[in-house]
Formats: C-alpha cells, sequence, structure tokens
C-alpha cells in the first residue's frame, strides 16, 4: 500500500465570508487545491515509481555513472564499496526518508518569513526544476537535493487551506478532506501508468519530464485559483494565545509517542520496500508479458494504489458496518493488532511466490494477493495510527505530533534503503521472510503495549470525538 497522506483537521475561522457551494457543494477552492494537490503528488509518485528502476537498469551502469557530477564523492564517503542495486537502494532510501523531514522545516519557514502562499509557490518552482534536472544524468543528485527542498516548502502548507475554507461549525470539513484525499490517490494510480510507460518505454527522461510538466500545470493552476483561497494569515498571530502547559500525566504519555515511532517505523517497512527492491525484483522475476506484449513494471505500483483505496474504503465501511450492528468495534491498538495479522500474511505471500518460483517465471498471482492483504493490513493501521498518536499526545505538543509522528516514516524509508540492499547478496526467500519478521515484530509491540499500557495511558487520555 502507498503510503497515506493523513492530513489532521484544522480548527480555523471561515476567511471567505460566504457560503460558497459552487464545487460540489463546496467551495471552488477546494476544486483548485485538490487538482494542484493531485498534480504535485502525481510528479512525486511518477518519481518514486522510477527513480529505483532508473538506477539500477541505466544510470548506475559503469557506462553511465561516471557522468554524475558528486556520485564519486558519495561512494567514496557515504557509501563506500557500494555499486549497483544496493549503491540505488540507499540513494533511495535516503531520499525518501529525506522527504518527510523537509516539510516540518518548510512549515517552520512559511510560518516565520514566507507565508503559506509563497512558500508554496517557491516548492512548486523549485520541485518543477528538479523534475527537469532529472533529464540531465550529470546532475542526478543535485535533482534529488532540489525535489527534497521543493516537497518540504510545498507539502505541509497546501493541506491546511483546505480546513480555512470552512467554518469551525461547517459539517462539510470532513467531506472537504475525503475529497481531496481521493485527489491524491487518483494521481497515485495515473502516475506509474502515464510516467511510468513513458519511462521505460519511450525513454528515462520522458517519465521524469512527465512529471515535472504536470508539477509546472499545478503550480499555474494554485496561481489561478488566488480569488478563491483563504487569504494569507500572519506567522505572528499564533504567539498572541496562551502556551499550554503540561499536565499530570503527560510525561509517560509523551514516551509512549515516542516508543511508538521506532515501532511503527519497523511495521511499515514492507509496504515502503513496495517502491524499492520489490519493483527491482519485479522487474527481473515477474511474468509481465501479455500476448506478445511486456507490460512496464511500473504498473505493479498502480494495482498496489488501487487495491490501497479500495480497501481503506472496504475496512472503514466493514468496521463501520460491524459497529451499527453490534454497537463496538476495536479500538486503536486492536485495528493495529489485526492490521499486523495481515501485513505479516502480505510478507508470506512474497516468501511463498520467491519460494516456489523455479526455473520460469512469477505469475501475478501471489504478488496481486500480496498488494490486497498488505493492502488489508495497512488499512487498519495507517489511518488510525495518527489518530492513536494525537489521543496520546500531551495538550502541550499537540501541535508538534504530526511531525513526530511522521518521523516514523523517516527512519522506516532510510532503514528500507539500507535492508533493501540486501536483496543483491541475500536469498529472496530469505529477504521477503525477513519483511515478515518485521511485521511480526509491530504485531507484538502492538500488543504488548495494549495489554501492559493501554488501559492506564488511555483513560488518562482525552476520548477521541464520535
Amino acid at each position: 500500500m502507498t503510503a497515506a497522506e493523513a492530513t489532521p483537521e484544522l480548527d480555523l475561522a471561515d476567511p471567505t465570508g460566504h457560503d460558497d457551494r459552487a464545487f460540489l457543494g463546496h467551495p471552488k477552492g477546494l476544486g483548485y487545491l485538490g487538482l494542484v494537490e493531485g498534480c504535485e503528488r502525481f510528479s512525486y509518485y511518477s518519481m518514486q515509481t522510477l527513480l529505483t528502476l532508473y538506477m539500477v537498469n541505466y544510470l548506475l551502469h559503469p557506462d553511465h555513472q561516471e557522468a554524475v557530477l558528486g556520485l564519486d564523492w558519495v561512494k567514496a564517503h557515504i557509501w563506500s564499496g557500494l555499486e549497483g542495486q544496493p549503491l540505488a537502494s540507499r540513494i533511495f532510501g535516503a531520499y525518501t526518508a529525506a522527504v518527510y523531514l523537509t516539510p516540518i522545516l518548510g512549515g517552520i519557514l512559511a510560518d516565520l518569513f514566507l507565508g503559506r502562499r509563497a512558500a508554496l509557490i517557491a516548492g512548486g518552482i523549485v520541485m518543477s526544476l528538479g523534475h527537469f534536472l532529472m533529464a540531465f544524468e550529470s546532475a542526478f543528485l543535485f535533482a534529488l537535493v532540489t525535489l527534497v527542498i521543493g516537497v518540504g516548502l510545498f507539502k505541509g502548507n497546501i493541506a491546511s487551506q483546505v480546513g480555512e475554507l470552512y467554518g469551525p461549525n461547517d459539517s462539510r470539513r470532513a467531506m472537504a478532506f475525503q475529497i481531496f484525499y481521493i485527489f491524491i490517490n487518483v494521481s497515485v494510480i495515473a502516475a506509474p501508468l502515464i510516467s511510468g510507460s513513458l519511462g521505460e518505454d519511450v525513454g528515462w527522461h520522458w517519465g521524469f519530464g512527465c512529471a515535472g510538466v504536470v508539477m509546472v500545470l499545478g503550480l499555474l493552476l494554485y496561481l489561478a485559483a488566488r480569488p478563491y483561497l483563504p487569504a494569507e494569515t500572519q506567522g505572528n498571530s499564533r504567539t498572541e494565545q496562551p502556551r499550554a502547559k503540561f499536565a499530570r500525566g503527560d510525561g509517560p504519555r509523551l514516551i509512549a509517542v515516542l516508543l511508538l515511532v521506532p515501532v511503527m517505523a519497523i511495521a511499515l517497512l514492507t509496504n515502503q520496500e513496495i517502491f524499492n527492491a520489490y519493483l527491482v525484483w519485479a522487474d527481473q522475476h515477474f511474468q509481465l508479458t501479455f500476448f506478445g506484449k511486456t507490460l512496464p513494471t511500473s504498473w505493479m505500483i498502480t494495482i498496489d494504489a488501487t487495491l490501497s483505496f479500495s480497501m481503506l474504503v472496504a475496512v472503514a465501511a466493514f468496521w463501520n458496518w460491524i459497529g451499527r450492528k453490534t454497537g463496538r468495534e476495536p479500538d486503536e491498538l486492536g485495528k493495529m493488532i489485526i492490521g499486523s495479522f495481515f501485513t505479516i500474511g502480505g510478507g508470506l505471500c512474497l516468501w511463498f511466490a520467491a519460494a516456489t518460483q523455479g526455473a520460469g517465471k512469477i505469475g501475478l498471482f501471489w504478488p496481486v494477493m500480496f498488494h490486497l492483504v498488505n493492502s488489508i493490513g495497512f488499512a487498519h493501521v495507517l489511518p488510525v495510527s495518527l489518530a492513536l498518536f494525537t489521543r496520546l499526545a500531551p495538550r502541550a505538543l499537540n501541535a508538534s505530533i504530526v511531525g513526530i509522528y511522521y518521523l516514523a516514516f523517516f527512519i522506516a524509508n532510510y532503514t528500507v534503503g539500507v535492508i533493501g540492499g540486501w536483496y543483491s547478496t541475500m536469498s529472496t526467500p530469505q529477504f521477503w521472510l525477513l519483511h515478515a519478521a518485521s511485521a511480526a515484530v509491530g504485531l507484538i509491540a502492538f500488543s504488548a503495549f495494549k495489554l501492559f499500557l493501554a488501559n492506564r495511558l488511555m483513560s488518562e487520555a482525552d476520548p477521541l470525538p464520535t
């Protein structure tokens, strides 16, 4: 399952001063913001889908890597002795880990210096530049740095504008974020089909260039949307509000949150590996030829994204039905424990596919089963884990808890970069069995947390709104 784009709801006043229902009963600005975010996510997931395949199948070959400025220094001082797929895995891990840190800095810059609108526009420009730099092999490392900076400036400064389109008591707010999320999911499904096909079938730089063009389109849409968006808020307005203080019991709850970060990181490993070693394995060993035509390997990401979105809807509907029928459903940790069983099952699907491969190619039955089972697992883990973090968080840190939460993704992606490099030296069944074991670690940790700590900490925490 592709990583969910969780966005907390914001309690901000309606800046528009009128009841705008021009877009599906919602403000016209929501349609613009959804399209802009869709363009940004299209460009990002185009890059993430193509990156490892591009490095392994082209850029890091001996006759191409010498042209990459700075790569010799990186190989000598950062990842000494690594070549080929292990080196590609480390670069992928560092890049995808960094994009979970820079939005924190981008938010700070927007609040204190640039303002949200200027930061977002700057991010869009820098991201577009990064995608176009990917057309030049020599600029590869500079392109990655540019993209990381661009995502940091852009990502954290668009979702907050969705909440500001509505007053604090507007019942449309929750549906607005669901519509916003649909734009994201459609983009994640489309990116591998379009950019992935261009990159693999026409030329790698065509795929990256397509991502850049779509990012420019998103930037132009944002500029055109200005009359329909919330006015810029003053960065220092928050300082006029009283500062929250730590309350009794906040210490253990903060420790619990910090302990859950590495646990979440371990539980995420199988999911985050999908864009890395999994794609290399699929490219080398999956039977992707149908009626004489070989499909792009990147289409596996479209399969994953489609099943991910479907299972998010299906799982939410299932537990809603259970709740209506029985009057109760599992709490956050209960759902995360259930999800861990499915995640283990997904990893075992990959293990079984590798263990039974034989001399031929691997059919798509077990890989598709992996995407299905893993998506069910993460539909139980990812949406509710942020709710668990915010429920446990001390009030004094409520605004910072999302940044703390996404440290799990930073750790997971960096770790995937390390473990993904083992694909070239470890037997493939063992490699995927290791990932199933990482999900088992998450299961044990979530179960222990629920058994020994949850009752006391949850009773001290504020109940979630119903």
